[in-house]
């Protein structure tokens, strides 16, 4: 159990409880590391059946959980509409968005097999190449008018960009913000994950073995244009793994069977979300490094996201 939430945890036990099965009890809790926005617990499940595993997400932190009815209800719906099969995640158990049984808004899923693989090793070109594969399978999914997510939106603004306060590359910046000044581009809108990164996606087996085993974290699903969930997982994996894997995943993504905008128009795509992780991608740091990444210092992410946004335009324009 989590030692600073031991008196948090009675009342959503106790509705997990209330999910299970007659007979069926909680053995295991376990803490899973990775998460920014939630807490996650691994709870392993034994009865008079074959035991099994849950994910419990619960909103701690005051930011989502005042956000949490919302973002979790569109989990819940996501997670139902995805029960089909074409796209390999969890399946919702029960969920509990306004934390009237728990100390937290929380929802409850089934655990999915493989773990995030973040690591500098000889599988970052095949996971990038599986990562776009599984981006294009989710933005192909076929959704019913009466079941698309909200709107896309932006996660920042050419007046909420904070460079680094200690950049000898200002004019970099300025000239990434006045891109962002525009108008967004026209686009065909499709189902978005919206949050697509190494991060939320599990990988199994290693070498010609590797493959894609779960994309979990669908609480920002949007409708919007393919280019933002590329350019999302684009930046995240110039900050992970450097200039080059950012800027090669837009090829992998249409090798896949993804389309994509050109020129300038997908260049206002990669900055709108690349100037979002400013001044030094310090928030998605954090649980990388309890991944084991512990290079990844301010200064490196800062480094790298700079060199990535001279990248896209050296590439875009």
């Amino acid at each position: 159990m989590i030692d600073d939430d031991v008196q948090g945890w009675a009342g959503t036990r106790r509705w997990v409880q209330d999910v299970l099965a007659p007979g069926e009890r909680i053995v295991r809790e376990t803490p899973l590391k990775g998460g920014w926005t939630s807490r996650m617990r691994r709870l392993d499940v034994e009865g008079a059946g074959a035991p099994y595993t849950l994910v419990l997400r619960s909103f701690v932190k005051p930011f989502y959980r005042r956000h949490a009815p919302a973002l979790l209800t569109r989990e819940a719906g996501v997670l139902r509409l995805l029960q089909a099969g074409a796209v390999p995640a969890a399946r919702l158990r029960a969920v509990d968005a306004h934390a009237a049984h728990c100390e937290y808004p929380s929802l409850l899923m089934s655990h999915l097999p493989g773990g995030v693989r973040v690591r500098e090793d000889g599988d970052v070109g095949r996971r990038i190449v599986l990562l776009a594969a599984q981006l294009a399978a989710v933005h192909a999914l076929q959704v019913p008018a009466a079941n698309r997510p909200r709107a896309w939106q932006a996660w920042t603004s050419p007046e909420h960009v904070r460079p680094p306060a200690h950049t000898d590359r200002t004019a970099l910046w300025e000239r990434a913000v006045n891109v962002i000044s525009r108008e967004a581009p026209t686009h065909r809108p499709l189902f978005l994950h919206r949050d697509f990164h190494p991060g939320n996606v599990l990988f199994t087996g290693t070498g010609d073995q590797l493959t894609v085993s779960g994309v979990v974290d669908w609480v920002e699903t949007s409708w919007g244009p393919a280019d933002l969930d590329v350019a999302h997982c684009s930046t995240a994996l110039a900050l992970l793994h450097g200039t080059q894997a950012g800027m090669t995943f837009a090829d992998a993504y249409e090798q896949a069977g993804g389309h994509l905008t050109t020129g300038t128009d997908h260049l206002y795509w990669r900055l709108l979300d690349a100037l979002a992780f400013a001044p030094d991608a310090e928030k998605v740091a954090v649980p990388w490094r309890e991944l084991g990444r512990t290079d990844l210092t301010p200064e490196l992410l800062t480094k790298r996201l700079e060199d990535y946004l001279q990248a896209c335009f050296n590439h875009y324009t």
